[in-house]
């Protein structure tokens, strides 16, 4: 297992400095970050690596929004997506979830996310 680069930042074009100038939290900061841009690359580094200490959520991973109108259905994976999973993960191989923030500036999105992944880390504990 690799023993560098310990964070997960999941986000489609920012990097951890850009999320630094709007949240002041120092960990941005940090050279050690793995960025993966969509759920798959999420998933991957996850199953290659094992759980970070910690993951920055972002939801919105797409330009579309995710909604296809002709099809009714989502078209992308979201944020929200990569946490459902990672409930999963941590449930299916008895482990504890890492620390998390989200760093989405879509608010209802942020909401969900951080919602979910508290919740689980309630009745787990």
């Amino acid at each position: 297992m690799e023993l560098t680069k310990r964070l997960l930042f999941l986000d489609d074009i920012r990097y951890p400095v850009d999320v630094y100038h709007y949240t002041k939290q120092d960990i941005y900061l940090r050279k050690d970050w793995h960025i993966a841009r969509n759920y798959e690359q999420f998933v991957n580094r996850i199953l290659e690596n094992g759980l970070p200490e910690m993951i920055s959520f972002d939801h919105d991973l797409a330009d579309e929004h995710y909604w296809n109108n002709d099809a009714g259905s989502f078209v992308e994976k979201t944020g929200y997506d990569c946490a459902k999973w990672l409930i999963d993960y941590c449930m299916d191989n008895d482990l504890d979830l890492p620390e998390f923030y989200c760093h989405s500036m879509n608010p209802v999105g942020k909401e969900n996310i951080e919602s979910l992944l508290k919740n689980f880390k309630n009745i787990i504990n």
